[in-house]
């Protein structure tokens, strides 16, 4: 028998790969971080010795949930200025507030707070935009998770940059301090095509393509935003990205919601991918993205939260289900975007759109051990009839007991190992004060 670090058994096991799959009663194998085999559980008991075997009699094993598109820190602003647009929100709210709260405190508090929240809802990785993403990058490695850390560029100055170069500098260096760091990777984040002179889009797309690195950028994302910039480059911004050169497999384009056919047909031959926030875009009424469309055209489509000021939350579940059932009404099909479909979305479809497929997004031999366990013994979960279509349609984040990223256990029944969450709480409530007295 070989000896190994970890074997988790279960009542069924979601792999994702191959697509609809259900195992009933298999084991996953991990040793070194890594999936060594995934068998059935008498199998894998005469085949390996593990130094710990745990077992889920009515959970579901599932490839944690890798969030496509968020802004960690913002956690701290949740709640602070709903149910208004986009511009409105963005320019008389948000953005004042961060000119007065934002620091290296603010994003490591509120990064820590991001963490927590989305391991708690199955949430192993993360594509994060945002200022002083060193910080966020290293609360990440600190805690165990997998983060994609966006290397932020904005044409104003902020508490993190004075200007362009000194975004792209800390970006660069950032990057070169961390590469090799396993639990994260890296995009370039220009924040938009409004918000991002010609001339600095130009050398990120430079910067990329020698460092091989994605470009993650919010695009269409408001009628309002696409009008406007038409009327300003007698174009329209999809365009003007495409005549930079900026389309193509490493560019993540976020939000989508405005989208003519002949735009839909270029996203597929480029190869661009789609990274799809329901909820935000649904509060913030900026417009529905076409998701079924796109994917019959075969663009890969991912899902992400958005931050935690317009969404307000980091939770994955309910963003499928949403995903999910908005896909349906816009399209005006019920059988657009199926369980299987939307949990697809929500792992490799992520997975993919950051080049990290290889690596994470389905329960596959020699991928790393980023698993979940779902609880799905309790009232609303029963019937037991299909457990995709109960992971998308009836779960929520409260029934994800046990989380692991790289074989390391970081939930345990309920409870973050790698968090201090007493501490943590203590540190929101300051936050809380100091934003509310601030307003008044």
């Amino acid at each position: 028998m070989k000896t190994v670090d970890l074997m988790l058994s279960a009542r069924w096991v979601v792999p994702i790969e191959p697509s609809g799959a259900v195992l009933e009663n298999h084991s996953l194998v991990i040793h070194d971080g890594r999936i060594v085999a995934l068998v059935p559980t008498d199998q894998a008991l005469t085949q390996f010795q593990p130094a710990e075997h745990q077992q889920f009699v009515e959970h579901a094993l599932m490839p944690g949930l890798v969030n496509a598109h968020t802004h960690s820190p913002m956690t701290l602003l949740r709640g602070v200025a709903d149910d208004m647009p986009l511009y409105e929100w963005l320019q008389q709210h948000i953005w004042p507030m961060e000119a007065r709260h934002v620091s290296e405190e603010f994003a490591h508090d509120g990064s820590l707070l991001a963490l927590a929240e989305q391991l708690r809802g199955g949430t192993t990785c993360f594509n994060d935009m945002y200022f002083f993403p060193e910080v966020t990058a290293k609360v990440t490695t600190q805690a165990g998770m997998r983060g994609s850390i966006g290397l932020l560029l904005i044409d104003f100055a902020s508490a993190w940059a004075s200007d362009a170069n000194e975004y792209i500098q800390k970006g660069l260096d950032l990057y070169d301090s961390n590469k090799t760091e396993p639990l994260l990777s890296f995009c370039f984040a220009p924040h938009a095509p409004y918000s991002v002179s010609e001339d600095n889009l130009r050398r990120i797309k430079v910067l990329a393509d020698e460092l091989d690195l994605p470009i993650h950028m919010h695009v269409h994302e408001t009628a309002q935003e696409v009008n406007e910039f038409q009327a300003r480059f007698g174009m329209r911004p999809l365009e003007k990205l495409a005549q930079l050169g900026i389309s193509g497999p490493n560019f993540l384009a976020v939000h989508m919601t405005q989208l003519t056919d002949a735009e839909i047909d270029f996203l597929a031959e480029s190869g661009t991918h789609v990274l799809h926030c329901p909820e935000a875009s649904l509060k913030l009424a900026s417009g529905f993205c076409p998701v079924h469309r796109l994917q019959e055209a075969g663009v890969n489509v991912a899902i992400g939260t958005d931050g935690t000021a317009s969404n307000n939350d980091l939770d994955m579940f309910g963003e499928m289900r949403t995903a999910a059932l908005l896909g349906k009404g816009v399209s005006g099909n019920a059988a657009a975007l199926p369980a299987e479909t939307t949990l697809r979305m929500a792992t490799l479809n992520s997975a993919v759109a950051l080049g990290l497929a290889d690596e994470i997004g389905s329960l596959v031999p020699g991928k790393a051990a980023d698993v979940i366990a779902v609880d799905l013994s309790e009232l609303e979960s029963q019937p037991m009839t299909s457990p995709i279509s109960h992971l998308v349609y009836a779960v929520g984040r409260h029934q994800v007991s046990d989380v692991w990223v790289a074989g390391r256990q970081l939930l345990r029944q309920r409870r973050l190992t790698s968090i201090d969450e007493a501490d943590l709480r203590a540190r929101i409530i300051e936050w809380q004060k100091r934003i509310a007295a601030a307003r008044h």
